[in-house]
């Protein structure tokens, strides 16, 4: 078997790394930058038709200006070997259907985290004017780690504007993931993209589709007119506030559902927020009373020896510092008494000087 030649002389095709409708992918290896890289080359179909190729540049050019963690990022595409063909990260692990189909439903802890996820992505695109067109659990890769990255903006767009003035006859996205309006041959909106979230989480948590039909056109006819079976029947570990979100969501009017991805992706951010509140206060123990208080054996015990305190010695009461003993005479102030002595000897040498003023005074008239 010859290796193929490089596509472009860039990329040299190493292995199939998954297939599809519209499109086969490989892993790849850019020679010029040394690194690996997914590659999805179109049909024979699409890549012959003028006119999607000029589609498909345009929606090609949109989606390599999108740069988010949740979207799988663009680096080139081209024509080559008679072949239309698209570069992308390559991102390890495995899409989002085949882990359903391996492990069956997910449970809350897992679906929901995934799900903001998604919801990141194409609110993203929402924000940036780009619809998907096509959202469904093959177009969602996770890695090891649970990151999850949607892929194929703006292909099944492109698909269905080949021939515009027969829109109304072209099915937009995957029968199954498709939204009412998708299924009547309208242009989607943003709304759209939520509605195929709505079936993506729904298929997520209970392992199957809301509708399941051997036909497009069955299918075409219940997602415009059937309601889902609600998904509590499905997984009863689905609450009546989820179940409620899931309802809301798969609202055939696109004016009755979340507007845009970004909204539903902050509805479930708050439902996780509070299932996982819930489940702490669960797993708490339960705070003990006297009543509940654990009791302990009680053991013999020695009395122990009691240690006689001192009394306190009372206080001295005052006495004389020489004879230890109380003196009546200790108690006078004789300072005071002989100051008072002194004042009364200064008075008493003024009365006769004061006699003599006075008499002298008299014999002067």
């Amino acid at each position: 078997m010859t290796t193929p030649a490089p596509l472009n002389n860039r990329y040299q095709i190493l292995q199939p790394f998954g297939t599809g409708g519209m499109a086969q992918v490989y892993r790849a290896r850019d020679l010029m930058l040394e690194r690996f890289v997914a590659i999805k080359v179109l049909r024979a179909d699409y890549s012959a038709d003028k006119d999607f190729q000029i589609r498909f540049r345009q929606e090609a050019k949109a989606a390599a200006n999108l740069s988010h963690p949740n979207i799988v990022t663009v680096h080139d595409f081209g024509f080559d070997q008679g072949q239309l063909f698209i570069v992308m990260e390559f991102v390890p692990g495995t899409n989002l259907k085949t882990m359903i189909e391996n492990l069956g439903k997910f449970s809350l802890e897992d679906a929901i985290p995934l799900m903001v996820q998604a919801c990141a992505g194409l609110g993203y695109a929402h924000r940036a004017g780009l619809v998907h067109c096509d959202v469904k659990p093959h177009n969602m890769l996770v890695s090891p780690d649970r990151r999850l990255k949607v892929t194929d903006f703006g292909i099944a767009r492109a698909i269905a504007g080949i021939h515009p003035e027969e829109q109304n006859d072209v099915v937009w996205g995957s029968p199954l993931y498709f939204a009412p309006e998708q299924a009547a041959g309208q242009a989607p909106s943003p709304a759209s993209d939520v509605y195929s979230l709505g079936v993506v989480m729904y298929e997520l948590l209970t392992g199957r589709p809301p509708f399941v039909a051997r036909t497009a056109e069955t299918l075409s006819r219940l997602h415009r007119e059937m309601m889902p079976q609600p998904p509590s029947q499905l997984n009863p570990a689905i609450t009546p506030e989820l179940e409620q979100i899931i309802l809301k969501v798969l609202s055939k009017e696109p004016a009755a559902r979340y507007r845009t991805a970004d909204q539903l992706g902050r509805v479930l951010m708050t439902f996780g927020q509070a299932q996982k509140s819930a489940a702490v206060r669960l797993t708490a123990p339960p705070p003990v009373t006297e009543t509940q208080a654990p009791t302990v054996a009680a053991r013999p015990s020695t009395p122990r020896p009691r240690v006689a305190r001192p009394e306190p010695e009372p206080e001295p009461e005052p006495a004389d510092t020489l004879s230890g003993t109380l003196d009546p005479l200790a108690s006078f102030d004789w300072v005071s008494i002989a100051l008072g002595l002194v004042a009364v000897a200064a008075v008493g040498g003024l009365v006769p000087w004061w006699f003599y003023v006075i008499g002298t005074l008299l014999n002067t008239r």
